[in-house]
């Protein structure tokens, strides 16, 4: 694994999952917070789909994958502002989320995430990619509430 610098990462690292909600802003402020303090690499992962039974290539100018990239991009902006932390991971991956974080977690230290997502319904504290990253991940799970 390499970081934006070209860098080889070691494998043990922290890898926060962002979707562009506000409790993923606070996992990946967080989640830095800890890798600074393990001086441990951090990795931003995000995931994208295309919609199901729908070939999208022809759609002119539409990439799911670079969408998913924009907001990974945004989300960092908001955490960070103009100073992400140095080294900073940042990984788009194809599938589903909970299948593809709990993959991610086989060479995780860590995996930090928002309580909740964009998905499901607003009332529930816990939403069902954290769930499932709870159960059945590699490694220990962080889960965090948005700032208030």
């Amino acid at each position: 694994m390499t970081d934006d610098e070209g860098a080889e990462t070691a494998a043990a690292h922290i890898v926060v999952g962002v979707d562009g909600s506000d409790s993923s802003v606070a996992a990946l402020r967080h989640a830095a917070r800890i890798a600074a303090a393990v001086d441990a690499p951090l990795e931003a992962v995000i995931t994208w789909t295309a919609p199901p039974y729908v070939d999208y290539s022809p759609i002119a100018g539409w990439s799911p994958e670079a969408d998913a990239a924009a907001v990974l991009d945004d989300a960092v902006a908001q955490a960070f502002a103009d100073a992400p932390p140095r080294g900073l991971l940042r990984t788009v991956l194809p599938g589903l989320p909970a299948a593809t974080l709990i993959a991610q977690s086989r060479d995780a230290e860590m995996l930090v995430l928002g309580s909740r997502g964009h998905g499901g319904f607003a009332g529930l504290l816990l939403g069902s990619v954290s769930a499932a990253c709870a159960a059945h991940a590699h490694c220990p799970v962080l889960i965090v509430r948005a700032e208030d």
